[in-house]
């Protein structure tokens, strides 16, 4: 089976690193990692990635939603949001980019499994929201 490429596009270097580190331990493959819009968008054009998890504030001048809807305009790739900002108004500014999920941080590595999971396996239970509390 071909091995999924995933694009993690975090604005918290360190956060990322261990967003990667997890995705890997899984047996998934980080293609790329970007902290902004700008550098997001051109790295889904050279990698062509299976899925991106795209946090919502980034970096520049773009911010994670405007990056997704972006992309989603030349490219059909599977996006899930990873965000601590839950709020109404930010969650249906979001929707406007059609996400395949949520991830509210702070998340377990068993969220992320699951959500990643079912966008690239299309799970019985769907693609959908994994929200955490603190």
């Amino acid at each position: 089976m071909k091995s999924k490429k995933i694009v993690v596009v975090e604005d918290e270097l360190i956060v990322g690193m261990m967003i990667k580190l997890k995705l890997e331990k899984m047996g998934y493959s980080v293609a790329g990692f970007a902290s902004k819009g700008k550098d997001a968008i051109s790295m889904v054009g050279a990698i062509h990635p299976d899925l991106i998890l795209m946090d919502i504030r980034l970096k520049g001048g773009m911010d994670g939603i405007e990056t997704a809807m972006r992309i989603r305009d030349s490219y059909n790739v599977p996006i899930v949001f990873i965000t601590a900002d839950s709020s109404k108004a930010t969650r249906e500014r979001a929707n406007l980019a059609g996400p395949q999920g949520y991830l509210t941080k702070p998340f377990m590595d068993e969220d992320l499994g699951n959500i990643v999971h079912s966008v690239f396996y299309n799970s019985v239970d769907g693609v959908g929201e994994v929200n955490v509390s603190a």
